[in-house]
Protein backbone atom coordinates (compact mmCIF):
# COMPACT_ATOMS: atom_id res chain seq x y z
CA UNK A 1 0.00 0.00 0.00
CA UNK A 2 1.48 3.37 -0.90
CA UNK A 3 2.26 5.81 2.33
CA UNK A 4 -0.25 8.55 2.40
CA UNK A 5 2.23 12.25 1.87
CA UNK A 6 1.38 13.83 5.15
CA UNK A 7 2.45 17.48 4.31
CA UNK A 8 3.45 18.80 7.97
CA UNK A 9 5.73 15.80 8.89
CA UNK A 10 8.74 17.86 8.25
CA UNK A 11 7.48 20.62 10.12
CA UNK A 12 7.22 19.04 13.10
CA UNK A 13 10.18 17.48 13.20
CA UNK A 14 12.56 20.70 12.53
CA UNK A 15 10.12 23.61 13.04
CA UNK A 16 12.34 24.71 16.38
CA UNK A 17 15.70 24.28 14.43
CA UNK A 18 15.10 25.28 10.71
CA UNK A 19 16.37 28.77 11.19
CA UNK A 20 19.97 27.60 12.67
CA UNK A 21 19.61 25.42 9.94
CA UNK A 22 19.37 28.12 7.30
CA UNK A 23 21.85 30.50 9.22
CA UNK A 24 24.42 29.91 6.00
CA UNK A 25 21.65 31.10 3.20
CA UNK A 26 22.07 33.71 0.67
CA UNK A 27 18.85 35.18 2.13
CA UNK A 28 19.80 39.05 1.33
CA UNK A 29 20.29 37.93 -2.28
CA UNK A 30 17.32 36.06 -2.41
CA UNK A 31 15.30 38.73 -1.14
CA UNK A 32 16.88 41.43 -3.27
CA UNK A 33 15.89 39.04 -6.70
CA UNK A 34 12.44 37.80 -5.47
CA UNK A 35 11.94 42.14 -4.63
CA UNK A 36 12.55 43.00 -8.08
CA UNK A 37 11.10 40.12 -9.68
CA UNK A 38 7.80 40.96 -8.13
CA UNK A 39 7.61 44.37 -9.55
CA UNK A 40 6.18 46.27 -6.38
CA UNK A 41 2.61 43.45 -6.83
CA UNK A 42 1.81 40.51 -4.66
CA UNK A 43 3.57 38.05 -3.82
CA UNK A 44 2.55 34.18 -2.40
CA UNK A 45 5.16 32.17 -0.73
CA UNK A 46 4.63 28.25 -1.34
CA UNK A 47 6.28 26.88 1.82
CA UNK A 48 6.57 29.84 3.78
CA UNK A 49 7.95 28.12 7.00
CA UNK A 50 9.09 30.80 9.28
CA UNK A 51 9.01 33.90 7.25
CA UNK A 52 12.90 33.62 6.40
CA UNK A 53 11.83 35.64 2.96
CA UNK A 54 8.53 36.54 3.67
CA UNK A 55 9.57 38.84 6.62
CA UNK A 56 11.90 41.08 4.87
CA UNK A 57 9.69 41.05 2.06
CA UNK A 58 7.33 42.84 3.82
CA UNK A 59 9.49 45.10 5.13
CA UNK A 60 10.28 46.42 1.93
CA UNK A 61 6.53 47.48 1.02
CA UNK A 62 5.34 44.17 -0.98
CA UNK A 63 2.41 42.26 0.19
CA UNK A 64 2.91 38.73 0.72
CA UNK A 65 0.36 36.25 1.38
CA UNK A 66 1.59 32.20 2.46
CA UNK A 67 0.69 28.77 2.49
CA UNK A 68 2.76 26.38 4.28
CA UNK A 69 2.13 22.58 5.34
CA UNK A 70 3.21 22.95 9.23
CA UNK A 71 1.28 24.58 11.57
CA UNK A 72 4.29 24.66 13.90
CA UNK A 73 6.46 26.24 11.27
CA UNK A 74 3.65 29.10 10.82
CA UNK A 75 4.26 29.23 14.35
CA UNK A 76 7.75 30.67 14.70
CA UNK A 77 7.24 33.55 12.10
CA UNK A 78 3.78 34.45 14.17
CA UNK A 79 6.67 35.05 16.83
CA UNK A 80 8.91 37.24 15.27
CA UNK A 81 8.12 41.06 14.96
CA UNK A 82 5.58 41.51 11.66
CA UNK A 83 4.58 37.25 11.25
CA UNK A 84 0.91 37.53 12.87
CA UNK A 85 0.15 40.33 10.46
CA UNK A 86 1.04 38.11 7.43
CA UNK A 87 -1.60 35.76 6.10
CA UNK A 88 -1.17 32.18 5.76
CA UNK A 89 -2.81 29.17 5.10
CA UNK A 90 -2.03 25.62 6.40
CA UNK A 91 -2.40 23.14 3.64
CA UNK A 92 -0.72 21.18 0.40
CA UNK A 93 1.00 23.72 -1.06
CA UNK A 94 0.56 21.15 -4.39
CA UNK A 95 -2.86 21.68 -3.83
CA UNK A 96 -4.54 24.62 -1.47
CA UNK A 97 -6.52 27.53 -3.26
CA UNK A 98 -5.88 30.99 -1.72
CA UNK A 99 -7.75 34.28 -2.64
CA UNK A 100 -6.52 36.75 -4.92
CA UNK A 101 -4.18 36.68 -7.85
CA UNK A 102 -0.20 37.46 -7.87
CA UNK A 103 2.55 38.98 -9.47
CA UNK A 104 4.89 36.02 -8.06
CA UNK A 105 4.67 33.09 -6.38
CA UNK A 106 8.09 31.83 -5.19
CA UNK A 107 8.99 28.04 -4.12
CA UNK A 108 12.60 28.51 -2.24
CA UNK A 109 15.13 25.91 -0.65
CA UNK A 110 14.53 22.38 -2.71
CA UNK A 111 10.77 22.49 -1.21
CA UNK A 112 9.40 21.39 -4.76
CA UNK A 113 11.15 18.53 -3.74
CA UNK A 114 9.22 17.86 -0.37
CA UNK A 115 6.44 17.01 -2.85
CA UNK A 116 5.99 12.92 -2.95
CA UNK A 117 5.99 12.50 -6.70
CA UNK A 118 5.83 13.51 -9.89
CA UNK A 119 1.98 14.08 -10.52
CA UNK A 120 2.19 15.87 -7.09
CA UNK A 121 4.89 17.97 -8.13
CA UNK A 122 2.98 18.98 -11.69
CA UNK A 123 0.02 20.06 -9.56
CA UNK A 124 2.06 22.12 -7.68
CA UNK A 125 2.85 23.99 -11.02
CA UNK A 126 -0.57 24.15 -11.81
CA UNK A 127 -1.45 25.88 -8.57
CA UNK A 128 1.47 28.35 -9.11
CA UNK A 129 0.15 29.29 -12.50
CA UNK A 130 -3.79 29.22 -10.50
CA UNK A 131 -2.61 31.75 -8.37
CA UNK A 132 -1.31 34.16 -10.98
CA UNK A 133 -1.73 36.97 -13.05
CA UNK A 134 -1.28 37.37 -16.98
CA UNK A 135 2.30 37.85 -17.25
CA UNK A 136 3.56 37.00 -13.44
CA UNK A 137 5.85 34.61 -12.62
CA UNK A 138 6.62 31.73 -10.57
CA UNK A 139 10.18 31.42 -9.02
CA UNK A 140 12.03 27.98 -8.05
CA UNK A 141 14.80 27.56 -6.15
CA UNK A 142 16.57 23.92 -6.26
CA UNK A 143 19.60 22.11 -6.44
CA UNK A 144 20.78 19.99 -9.16
CA UNK A 145 20.99 16.14 -8.78
CA UNK A 146 24.24 14.64 -8.57
CA UNK A 147 24.25 11.27 -8.35
CA UNK A 148 28.13 10.52 -8.85
CA UNK A 149 28.31 11.93 -5.15
CA UNK A 150 26.80 8.52 -3.93
CA UNK A 151 28.86 5.20 -3.70
CA UNK A 152 26.87 1.93 -3.30
CA UNK A 153 23.83 4.26 -3.15
CA UNK A 154 24.80 6.39 -0.49
CA UNK A 155 26.69 9.43 0.63
CA UNK A 156 28.14 11.15 3.63
CA UNK A 157 28.69 15.16 3.48
CA UNK A 158 29.96 17.73 5.69
CA UNK A 159 27.84 20.48 5.71
CA UNK A 160 28.98 22.93 7.82
CA UNK A 161 31.81 22.98 10.95
CA UNK A 162 33.19 24.83 13.43
CA UNK A 163 34.47 24.69 17.14
CA UNK A 164 30.88 23.94 18.57
CA UNK A 165 29.00 22.71 16.09
CA UNK A 166 28.91 19.90 13.53
CA UNK A 167 26.22 19.50 10.68
CA UNK A 168 26.31 16.80 8.36
CA UNK A 169 23.73 15.11 6.10
CA UNK A 170 23.79 11.23 5.55
CA UNK A 171 21.71 9.86 2.49
CA UNK A 172 20.30 7.06 0.31
CA UNK A 173 19.49 6.95 -2.98
CA UNK A 174 16.58 5.47 -4.57
CA UNK A 175 16.79 5.90 -8.70
CA UNK A 176 14.38 4.00 -9.99
CA UNK A 177 12.03 6.29 -7.97
CA UNK A 178 14.44 9.61 -8.16
CA UNK A 179 13.72 9.49 -4.51
CA UNK A 180 16.93 10.72 -1.92
CA UNK A 181 16.03 9.72 1.90
CA UNK A 182 18.17 12.10 3.51
CA UNK A 183 18.90 12.59 7.38
CA UNK A 184 20.59 15.69 9.29
CA UNK A 185 22.69 15.29 11.90
CA UNK A 186 23.37 18.57 14.09
CA UNK A 187 25.92 18.07 16.61
CA UNK A 188 26.88 20.40 19.49
CA UNK A 189 27.80 20.42 22.88
CA UNK A 190 24.01 20.09 24.37
CA UNK A 191 23.84 17.43 21.93
CA UNK A 192 22.94 15.42 19.25
CA UNK A 193 19.68 15.97 16.93
CA UNK A 194 18.54 14.38 13.52
CA UNK A 195 16.65 15.73 11.42
CA UNK A 196 15.18 13.52 8.36
CA UNK A 197 13.46 14.47 5.32
CA UNK A 198 12.34 12.58 2.12
CA UNK A 199 13.11 14.16 -1.15
CA UNK A 200 11.60 13.10 -5.20
CA UNK A 201 14.13 15.27 -6.97
CA UNK A 202 13.96 15.84 -10.54
CA UNK A 203 16.52 17.30 -13.25
CA UNK A 204 16.18 21.15 -14.71
CA UNK A 205 14.90 20.17 -17.78
CA UNK A 206 11.79 18.05 -16.14
CA UNK A 207 10.99 21.17 -14.24
CA UNK A 208 10.91 23.18 -17.29
CA UNK A 209 8.50 20.37 -18.97
CA UNK A 210 6.07 20.84 -15.51
CA UNK A 211 5.75 24.79 -16.32
CA UNK A 212 5.19 24.11 -19.34
CA UNK A 213 2.25 21.38 -18.73
CA UNK A 214 0.75 24.45 -16.38
CA UNK A 215 1.00 26.90 -19.32
CA UNK A 216 4.51 28.86 -18.41
CA UNK A 217 7.34 29.29 -20.14
CA UNK A 218 10.96 29.76 -18.70
CA UNK A 219 12.49 32.81 -18.65
CA UNK A 220 15.54 32.53 -16.60
CA UNK A 221 17.77 30.25 -15.10
CA UNK A 222 20.49 31.28 -12.94
CA UNK A 223 23.33 29.16 -10.75
CA UNK A 224 22.15 31.20 -7.48
CA UNK A 225 20.42 34.18 -6.81
CA UNK A 226 22.89 36.77 -7.89
CA UNK A 227 22.31 35.41 -10.90
CA UNK A 228 25.69 33.47 -12.03
CA UNK A 229 25.20 31.73 -14.96
CA UNK A 230 23.45 28.55 -14.58
CA UNK A 231 26.36 26.11 -16.14
CA UNK A 232 27.56 22.48 -16.32
CA UNK A 233 29.44 22.30 -12.74
CA UNK A 234 26.37 24.11 -11.65
CA UNK A 235 24.88 22.95 -8.17
CA UNK A 236 21.63 24.31 -8.04
CA UNK A 237 19.32 27.00 -10.24
CA UNK A 238 17.16 29.28 -9.16
CA UNK A 239 14.35 28.90 -12.39
CA UNK A 240 11.75 31.73 -13.30
CA UNK A 241 8.85 31.05 -15.64
CA UNK A 242 6.21 33.00 -17.06
CA UNK A 243 3.15 32.77 -16.92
Amino acid sequence: MAQVFDASAYGRAIADVYDMTMADACTESAVDRLHELAGGGPVLEFGIGTGRLALPLVQRGLTVTGIDGSAEMVEVMRAKPGGDRIPVTVGDFARTRVEGEFDLVVLAVNTIFALPSQDAQVDCFRNAAAHLRPGGRFVVEAWVPDLAAFRNGTALRLLSLSEDRVFAEAARLSPADQMMYTTKINMTSEGLRLLPANHRYAWPAELDLMARLAGMEREHRWADWRGAPFADDSRAHVSVYRL
